[in-house]
């Protein structure tokens, strides 16, 4: 996160502690403090084995259909899902990896990351973000965005 590091942190942590939570609010405030313009948060469902989108912004309306729904494998939330690590992306519109779907080059987004939200070893959900421009998230980024998945894995987990 940029230098509202700790502010932004806070603003999080406050929002997660509402009795209702505003996954939208949670996701623009995540998006904000990492200085991105694009993200989602998927919701593992455990019936379908599905990631189930719970917010997103700056996604093209024409592509909601498409990321309502991630098979887990699949795409960059998909594959932060089944490997359990973030998966990333400098320029999302020049990789050639197959990681990401053809129509996620029509966000317009270069530089993103796809991270698990995990809790003790157990999958809840992705929360992905992105940038207008190539970009290489740093360490301390990739953590504080794991950081953040655990806390909502906490907070939908129960």
């Amino acid at each position: 996160m940029n230098k509202d590091n700790a502010q932004r942190k806070t603003v999080i942590d406050a929002l997660l502690t509402n009795e209702t939570i505003n996954w939208q609010e949670v996701l623009s405030t995540v998006i904000s403090a990492f200085d991105c313009t694009t993200g989602t948060i998927h919701f593992l469902d455990e019936k379908s084995g599905l990631l189930k989108v719970q917010a997103h912004q700056g996604i093209p309306p024409f592509l909601i259909p498409k990321l309502s729904e991630i098979p887990i494998g699949k795409g960059m939330a998909g594959i932060a899902a089944e490997r359990r690590e973030a998966v990333e992306m400098c320029n999302l519109q020049t990789d050639n990896s197959g990681v990401a779907r053809p129509a996620a080059k029509e966000t317009k987004v270069e530089g993103s990351i796809a991270a698990p939200m995990m809790l003790h070893g157990t999958l809840y959900g992705t929360l992905g973000i992105g940038k207008p421009v190539p970009y290489d998230f740093t360490k301390e980024e990739v953590s504080d965005l794991l950081t953040i998945g655990e806390k909502i894995s906490a907070v939908i987990s129960g």
